[in-house]
Parts: C-alpha cells; sequence; structure tokens
C-alpha cells in the first residue's frame, strides 16, 4: 500500500506482484469473501486491527511480517499493556504445571499481561494463573473457533476478565499443523520476552524461542531434570545461552526497562486517519532493544538462527540437493542436518525424493 498509494492499487498490483514471485493466477480475495468474513466476525462480537491503527499492538507492529490484520475478541485494551509470552509442553509434569502458574501469577502482579497459545498443558496454566490480571490467548485458527475444545471455558473467562484472544486468521478457521508455526511468531512477536517451561528438544515451544531470538526478543528457560525428556528443550537453550529462570525476579531482572512511548514508534502506513473507539487510547510504553550481553550471552542461539536464515536464503521453490546446500555454506553436515530438520518441521522446507531440498512458498 505504501508502494502503490492506496488499498484499490495495491489489490490491482498484486497479480503481476506474485506472477514475479512465480505464483501464476493470483487472485485477491473476492469482495463478497470478505464482506461474509465481517458479517461473521460482527456476529460473534469480535472487533478488527488493521497495522498502522492507534491500538494495534506496536511490539507486534516492528516486524517486518507482521499480520495486516488481526481479529479479537475480549478487551483490546490488554494489547496496550507491557506483554511476556509463557509457553511450554502440552504433556507438562505436575512440577512444571506449578512452576508456570506461579510464574504467571507473579508476572500479573508485576504489572505484565501473559500471552500463550491456548494449547493443553503449560499454555492454559499459564492463561489461568495470569487470569486474574489479564492475559491473551493467540489462537492458530480463527478467533471464534476455539480449540482445544475442553479450553472452552477458559477462552471464555479470558475475555471476561480483562484479556482478549486473538488471531491473524479469517473467521471460522479450522486449525490445522501449518497455522500453529506461524501463530508462534505472534505470540514472541507481542512480547518482550518468552519464558519456556517444559519442551521437548523437538516441539512448537522451540520454535517459539527461535523466532523470539530472530525478532530480538529475549530468550528464558526454566531448567529440567537432564533425564526428563519434557525438560531437553529447556535445558538445550540455557545451554545455548538462554537465560535460566527459577522464579519471576530472575525475569525481570533479564529483561530491558520499558522506555516512555514516542508518537514516531509506530510503523507508519500512508492509510487515512481512523476513528478512535472508546477502546482505543493512549499507546503503551516501548520495548527497549535488548540490552547487550556479555560475549557468551546468546551468541550460540544467533548463531543458529543466522544458520535458519542462511538456508532459507539459498533455497527456491527448485529443488537443490541436500549436499550442495551444505557444500555452498561451508558448514559441517553434522550442524546442518538437524538446522534442516527444525526448518522442515516448522514447515518453511520441504525434503523431496533423492535427497532433494525445496524452499516452501506460501500463498
Amino acid at each position: 500500500m505504501n508502494e502503490h498509494g492506496s488499498a484499490a492499487a495495491a489489490l490491482d498490483a498484486l497479480p503481476d506482484v506474485a506472477r514475479a514471485a512465480g505464483v501464476e493466477k493470483y487472485q485477491a480475495c473476492p469482495l463478497g469473501v470478505a464482506e461474509a468474513e465481517l458479517a461473521a466476525g460482527r456476529r460473534a462480537g469480535a472487533w478488527l486491527l488493521c497495522r498502522g491503527e492507534p491500538g494495534y499492538p506496536l511490539d507486534l507492529a516492528e516486524l517486518p511480517d507482521a499480520p495486516p490484520l488481526l481479529w479479537g475478541i475480549g478487551d483490546k485494551s490488554a494489547l496496550r499493556r507491557p506483554m511476556i509470552a509463557l509457553v511450554g509442553a502440552r504433556s507438562a509434569s505436575s512440577l512444571g504445571t506449578r512452576m508456570a502458574r506461579r510464574l504467571a501469577e507473579g508476572l500479573g502482579e508485576a504489572g505484565f499481561v501473559v500471552v500463550s497459545g491456548l494449547a493443553r498443558g503449560i499454555d492454559t496454566v499459564a492463561h489461568l494463573g495470569a487470569l486474574p490480571s489479564g492475559t491473551v490467548a493467540v489462537m492458530a485458527g480463527g478467533v471464534d473457533v476455539l480449540y482445544p475444545s475442553e479450553n472452552t471455558r477458559l477462552a471464555d473467562d479470558i475475555c471476561q476478565h480483562g484479556g482478549c484472544r486473538l488471531s491473524e486468521q479469517p473467521m471460522g478457521l479450522q486449525p490445522v499443523a501449518r497455522h500453529f508455526p506461524t501463530r508462534n511468531r505472534i505470540v514472541s512477536g507481542l512480547s518482550r520476552g518468552v519464558v519456556v517451561v517444559e519442551a521437548a528438544a523437538k516441539s512448537g515451544s522451540l520454535i517459539t524461542a527461535r523466532t523470539a531470538l530472530d525478532q530480538g526478543r529475549e530468550v528464558l528457560a526454566v531448567p529440567g531434570h537432564p533425564m526428563d525428556a519434557r525438560a531437553s528443550g529447556c535445558n538445550i537453550l540455557i545451554r545455548d545461552g538462554a537465560h535460566l529462570i527459577r522464579n519471576v525476579e530472575d525475569i525481570l531482572e533479564a529483561l530491558p526497562p520499558l522506555e516512555t512511548p514516542r508518537a514516531t514508534d509506530q510503523p507508519a502506513l500512508d492509510l487515512p486517519e481512523p476513528t478512535l473507539s472508546a477502546n482505543q487510547g493512549e499507546r503503551p510504553p516501548q520495548r527497549r532493544e535488548p540490552a547487550r550481553k556479555d560475549q557468551d550471552g546468546n551468541a550460540a542461539l544467533r548463531k543458529a538462527a543466522a544458520l535458519h536464515q542462511q538456508i532459507l536464503d539459498r533455497l527456491g521453490p527448485s529443488p537443490l540437493a541436500e549436499d550442495q546446500l551444505i557444500r555452498d555454506l561451508g558448514v559441517p553436515a553434522g550442524k546442518v542436518s538437524p538446522v534442516l530438520t527444525d526448518l522442515e518441521l516448522d514447515g518453511r522446507i520441504r525434503r523431496q525424493p533423492g535427497g532433494l531440498l525445496s524452499l516452501v512458498v506460501r500463498n
């Protein structure tokens, strides 16, 4: 829209943009579909936030892939307060759930909104612990689709106690596997830091942690017993430089201080000036760029994130042999293979017969 001057001109230009990216026969969303979605939102009592409008979460708006539209149900004022993500295993242990609840309660008392994904296990306990102080549930499907079904009551309680549910997906969309990694970037993007409580070595929580690192957020993890597979991901994060968390005080000490908001902090879009609703007011305090750590700090985590990006930069829709990719990177195969597995689980790359790899192009 900035490039073409208006929404109408941008829509007209999209087929050519798509064609240049290798997507043929692209068609913009029909008007009737958009009108039906707006009507469904009104029936569900949902509100819509557009990037560039007052009220859109400022930390999220900083991201290059910030959602252009966000559906929400509940109190949108929760999005103007400083937020911390608390995520972890679905099959959490008793100790893990007790720790998550204690952290959520403490963060709420300290003035933070706890963000999580409304999943079973740690996510559920995080929302419950933060319920009195306000919590945000980021949905993988439509904001009106309550998944898992056993959290239906919790989803309603979140909206009744000063929190909200949030999604970039259309109303009524049922979540599928590929929606969860994209959901995770919103969980971390809303937050000043991501706290991981129990996570396996290959899990969605670690995807969220990697995304947080890419976004410049702090990564924090609760340690666990070395022989407990549910804690292996957290222990790996701590080994690679994440903050070790024992209590709420450790989280507060690890986070950079808030700054006074500035009028220029909201990324500008050339849009008509919207009318402020009753629920839209002052902008929240801003997250300062994460403070520099000591030399060890998050160096290993940042190195892993850089390797992720190097792989994505070298891959495209056309298949490339894995051994050729490793030669191009100049990195030992033992370091590349786990990263390829992570990217495949994340839905970013696709393995093909004959040892070939290709980039997943999202239309």
